[in-house]
């Protein structure tokens, strides 16, 4: 899941996610494939994590540890 900043003025609530109200400022997760349509509005949506960020950090910092450091 990617992750956005809603940076509008008021609350407001997103019908595909979920029931509940985002503040202004509030980092919440979308769906992958809905990212762009989040961060097109960029009067309202800022980029926090693009999508498949945090796979890449993991395969990343599995590359990186040292073979047999688990003691």
């Amino acid at each position: 899941m990617a992750r956005v900043r809603y940076i509008g003025p008021e609350p407001v609530t997103v019908p595909e996610l979920g029931e509940f109200e985002i503040q202004p400022d509030q980092v919440v997760e979308v769906p992958d494939e809905r990212f762009d349509a989040y961060v097109c509005q960029s009067r309202t949506w800022e980029s926090v994590e693009e999508p498949g960020a945090r796979a890449a950090a993991k395969k990343t910092a599995a590359k990186a540890a040292p073979k047999g450091s688990d003691d």
